[in-house]
């Protein structure tokens, strides 16, 4: 089993892991000869399913394993890669090979990385500073006392004629500290980083059951707006409910030592987004309790068309063409953990357009489309989110 490859794409490669490491802190990867696949399942909260070609991240990759089409197995921790990728974003080229190390299976990542300059320090026109060491100072101190007196005594010496000033005359470096000029050549020389991340080799048969959900089609399908605007709202939304909530349980005398809101995960406590979304463009945030009712909603926003060879039915018969029939007041409704939507939210640092398919009162699909931005005609890779919807 062998696996070596120049990462690419690095800035977004470490935004993908930073977004499927809120969720979860160990993924499965498998790579094949064609795709690399991450997934997320964690024990409550959402799913996340990412496909990217090999080449989106991965240049010049050299893949063997016995398995059919080179297939490769790892649960990989998701924090020390993404400590990684961060160490390897500006350098100028890094490495990734599975290997062993003390007999544990690892990911050796190597960095190649040349130093930038100092920034708070002004630039000049020679990457060092000009200034005298003592016996610098001092020499040319005595060379301007040898002057002054060829000066008064022209006839003296060397008739007015003093090689070591000549020399120095001709010397483009004169004024150069030279500890320093050799501290930058050494500073300028390229540094090598190695990082290595603990992974574990899954047999086929151990990964053979983790099966991609199932989901009905869908009702509504729409293009959400920009997720860092739309996250800032819902964690708004959350924090009310969660300090009203308090409010009047504290009020009531009620103890909160058995609430599980401050935990990871879809906590029964949690409070809940009712997210609604028609065929006409608009989207619907909103939460409900028995002291609160507030909401805000986007209009103008895209239905994507589908492609009808991709359908299972006849996109008239399509649920999408029922509700889009319907008019602007038939609403596909979800109901989502406030803080576990959130964390899916976190997907919107990879920057691309984000297609939400509303399958009412069971699921919410996110299709998160990555730009390779090296590469324009490139396809963009997909990460798939399914978020469960809670019963009203």
């Amino acid at each position: 089993m062998r696996f070596r490859t120049e990462l690419k794409n690095i800035r977004t490669f470490n935004k993908l892991i930073a977004a499927l490491n809120t969720l979860e802190k160990i993924a499965w990867v498998r790579l094949d000869d064609d795709t690399a696949r991450f997934t997320v399942i964690p024990e409550t909260g959402s799913q996340v399913w990412a496909s990217l070609s090999m080449d989106f991240i991965f240049a010049d990759y050299n893949i063997q394993s016995a398995e059919q089409g080179n297939t490769i197995n790892l649960e990989l921790p998701l924090n020390p890669l993404q400590r990684a990728l961060k160490s390897a974003i500006n350098s100028d080229h890094a490495t990734l090979r599975l290997t062993k190390k003390d007999g544990v299976p690892v990911l050796s990542m190597t960095i190649h990385t040349t130093p930038d300059q100092r920034a708070s320090e002004p630039r000049s026109g020679i990457p060092f500073h000009n200034h005298r060491t003592a016996a610098q100072q001092q020499q040319q101190e005595q060379q301007q006392q040898r002057k002054r007196r060829r000066e008064k005594n022209p006839e003296d010496g060397y008739g007015g004629f003093d090689e070591y000033d000549d020399n120095d005359q001709d010397d483009p470096f004169r004024d150069v500290d030279m500890e320093a000029l050799e501290l930058s050549m050494k500073r300028e020389r390229e540094k090598v980083i190695t990082q290595d991340i603990p992974v574990r080799v899954l047999h086929p048969d151990t990964v053979e059951t983790i099966m991609q959900p199932k989901v009905r089609e869908d009702d509504v399908h729409i293009q959400l707006p920009p997720l860092m605007q739309l996250k800032a709202i819902s964690d708004r939304f959350t924090k009310l409910a969660a300090s009203t909530s308090a409010s009047l349980s504290t009020g009531n005398g009620m103890s909160h030592r058995g609430d599980k809101s401050g935990s990871g995960g879809g906590g029964a406590g949690n409070p809940k987004l009712e997210l609604s979304a028609n065929m006409h463009g608009s989207l619907r945030l909103r939460i409900a309790t028995d002291s609160l009712n507030i909401e805000s909603v986007w209009h103008g926003l895209d239905n994507p068309q589908l492609d009808p060879d991709q359908l299972a039915v006849p996109i008239e018969d399509h649920p999408s063409t029922v509700f889009k029939e319907a008019g602007p007041d038939k609403w596909a409704t979800v109901r989502v953990d406030g803080k576990d939507w959130s964390r899916v939210l976190s997907v919107g640092r990879l920057e691309g357009r984000v297609i939400a398919c509303f399958a009412d009162d069971h699921a919410l699909i996110l299709y998160a489309y990555v730009p390779q931005f090296d590469d324009a005609t490139a396809e963009d890779a997909v990460v798939t989110y399914y978020v469960s919807s809670y019963s009203a």
